[in-house]
């Protein structure tokens, strides 16, 4: 009966200290399985990076990277905010109320020197988007432009360098060979081709495209990127391209957030790589934010020259081309070249 009741007492301990074990298994794998309040609060919290862009070609590479932070599937929390000018960016460059901009790559040099270097170039986002559109099928090359007017918009910016220096590499002067009419507005213009009262004029996207659907007699004659690489292999002027967009960051912000902007950077080109490839789709993303109306952006986009340069290529590029419009007028980089610490390497 004594060794019974021993027995007894052995297996009831027994099943106490099993009992006691699985309840410390189960909780070691619910620790394992499921991370502290503050661990989960860490994995969730986001740098906030907040993005100006401008409607139009510049903002159009944006657009699939908007629609991610949309849906929370970003690795940043970003706060875009669009534009209608690069007037409304500047302030608020300089003020820091934004951290990241995309601009006329001009525009980013004056910055430069205007803030003493608070601003850096990232990204190159948009080569040319200026075309010449004739109202006939007279001019086939640029040299067909001589003894004619030419309508153009943006005097006193990248647009009137450009058409100047393309001129003067084809052994012609504006003014002098060609004479060239400025309008204030894109749209002015716009409407004057359309009408037919402007047979030859130079404007950018999405006005080249809207030009395109409204008077099916207007074509494309020249394109102002392939005109200025021929001009750059004629003078031998470095490795310039057509420049004309870029990512501007405020120096402090790219500091202080390096992985944060990396990982903008990388998700910016995911999104212009999407916006070429899916025209469609991005048309859609560009309505919906802003950018420009689908229809519109549908089409304008193949001529919108949406890349992404970094690094090294886009130093190389920019210094070039940034010392064209220098010694075409050094109010149109702020007065002087930009530094090497103008140029942003990423760290990746």
């Amino acid at each position: 009966m004594k060794l019974k009741k021993q027995a007894l007492a052995f297996v009831m301990t027994a099943l106490v200290l099993l009992s006691a074990l699985a309840g410390c298994a189960d909780k070691g794998a619910a620790s394992s399985a499921q991370p502290s309040s503050q661990e989960s609060s860490e994995t969730l919290q986001k740098e906030t990076v907040r993005v100006a862009a401008l409607k139009g070609p510049t903002g159009l590479g944006m657009v699939k990277l908007m629609a991610d932070a949309d849906a929370g599937t970003a690795s940043n929390g970003y706060q875009f905010q669009i534009a209608n000018s690069p007037d409304e960016v500047v302030g608020k460059i300089t003020s820091g109320e934004i951290d990241v901009a995309a601009v006329p790559t001009n525009l980013a040099a004056t910055l430069y020197n205007k803030t003493k270097g608070k601003v850096q170039i990232a990204a190159v986002n948009t080569l040319g988007v200026l075309y010449v559109l004739e109202n006939g099928e007279n001019v086939k090359s640029v040299s067909d432009l001589k003894g004619k007017t030419l309508y153009a918009t943006g005097q006193g910016s990248t647009p009137e360098y450009a058409v100047n220096y393309i001129l003067a590499q084809n052994g012609m002067k504006a003014g002098k060979d060609v004479t060239v009419e400025y309008k204030a507005e894109h749209a002015e213009l716009a409407t004057l081709l359309i009408s037919g009262k402007a047979s030859l004029g130079v404007l950018p996207e999405p006005f080249v495209t809207q030009v395109l659907q409204k008077n099916p007699k207007v074509k494309i004659a020249l394109d102002i990127t392939k005109e200025w690489d021929r001009a750059v292999e004629k003078s031998g002027s470095g490795k310039s391209a057509l420049d004309m967009g870029c990512i501007l960051v405020r120096t402090d912000f790219a500091r202080e957030n390096g992985k944060a902007f990396d990982a903008f950077l990388s998700e910016y080109q995911n999104s212009q790589e999407y916006v070429n490839q899916n025209a469609s789709a991005a048309s859609s993303l560009s309505e919906k934010y802003d950018i420009m109306p689908a229809k519109v952006a549908e089409k304008a986009i193949p001529n919108c020259n949406i890349v992404y340069i970094d690094g090294e290529k886009m130093k190389d590029q920019v210094s070039d081309f940034l010392k064209i419009l220098y010694q075409s007028d050094p109010k149109s980089v702020g007065g002087a070249l930009p530094g090497d610490d103008f140029y942003y390497a990423r760290s990746d």
